[in-house]
């Protein structure tokens, strides 16, 4: 499973339950949203450091490649727009 997936359903998590059990306890909802993202936030800075710096390096790796992955329609795009400008060159 990607690292960006797990680290999501945990971030959702932390913020989904005790957003669930501020309101069953009857709390108002905006105090429970806020109360809620608040938890969400400290315990996922404190517990989920591993998942946050593998996705990170993943994407400074996908970001950084000494060379960029090239796909067939990529190479028909730049064939179009090359043949097109040469086109117009000619006219």
């Amino acid at each position: 499973m990607p690292v960006w997936i797990w680290y999501t359903a945990l971030r959702i998590l932390l913020f989904a339950v005790p957003l669930a059990v501020l309101l069953a306890f009857g709390v108002n909802p905006w105090i429970s949203a806020a109360v809620a993202a608040l938890f969400g936030l400290s315990a996922s800075l404190i517990f989920l450091r591993r998942p946050r710096e593998s996705m990170s390096s993943d994407l400074y790796a996908a970001r950084h490649r000494e060379t960029p992955v090239v796909r067939d329609d990529d190479e028909a795009e730049d064939a179009a727009v090359e043949s097109a400008s040469n086109e117009r060159t000619a006219e």
